[in-house]
Parts: structure tokens; sequence; C-alpha cells
């Protein structure tokens, strides 16, 4: 019996320790542009602190984000009253766990976090594939309705 316990014990805290650090993987794959923290470079690359925690809040600003990582971004947007213009490549080849734990913390800096899971990003990665620029213009809607800010 002990043995039992202590063998689900073991399991539980790899699995717990193999869960994916949202911090680390941004730190890894999105921070050159976007910088520590989100803080973002104004007129370059946006600021994601304090905004993609407002835009997944919203069921269809959540999907977005989603595809934003799976599909990248081209084109031009404005983010705090700056137009900027420019690409953003998928990061398609990050695992579903390692995009819902960097959205999840993403989502937490400066705003209340708004989990993501793994079935949530399959779901997103099963949907045929969004042009970059096409994602750009899923974004202006958003940003039309308010939904972007």
């Amino acid at each position: 019996m002990k043995r039992a316990f202590l063998a689900a014990a073991l399991l539980a805290a790899t699995a717990g320790s193999a869960a994916a650090d949202g911090a680390a993987i941004f730190d890894a794959n999105c921070a050159f542009c976007h910088q520590a923290g989100g803080v973002g470079v104004p007129g370059q690359f946006p600021r994601l602190a304090g905004r993609v925690g407002v835009i997944a809040a919203n069921p269809d600003g959540k999907k977005l984000l989603s595809q934003i990582l799976l599909s990248g971004m081209a084109g031009r947007i404005v983010v705090d009253g700056e137009q900027i213009i420019g690409v953003m490549p998928a990061f398609d080849t990050l695992s579903d766990d390692d995009i819902a734990a960097v959205l999840s913390y993403l989502t937490g800096l400066d705003h209340a976090a708004v989990p993501y899971t793994a079935e949530e990003i399959k779901l997103s990665r099963e949907q045929a594939k969004s042009s970059p620029p096409d994602v750009v213009a899923q974004r202006a809607k958003l940003a039309a309705e308010k939904i972007v800010p």
C-alpha cells in the first residue's frame, strides 16, 4: 500500500513539474520583440501587458489570440494609437500545452489572468489555418467591435 501511494505521489510530482511554464516560453520565443514583461516597443512591436487579458476576456478575442500564435500576422495594425506595419511569425511548432501556457501567462500581465487549456489550442489548431493577412483582417474586425483595444 505504501509503495502504491509513493508511486502515485512521484507520478503526480513529475506531471506537475512537466507542466509548461508560460513565462519561460515567452522569454524564449517572444521577448526578443515584445520585450520582458510584454511591454513592447512603441511603433515597432505591440505592448502585450494589459492588452492580452482584455482581449482574452471576450470569447471571440480569446479565439483570435490562439489564431495569432498558430497562424502569425502580417500587415498594418494600430496599437495604443500608433500604427505598426510588420510581420509576426506563426508559432505553430510549439505544443498545445506551450501555447496555452504562454497565452495564460500573457493574460495575467497587468490584468486578471484568463486561463487557456491545451484542449482549446488543439481545437483552434484543427480549424483551417488562416493566412497572416487574414488574421490581421480578423483583428481589425474585433478592434472595430472594441474587443481588441
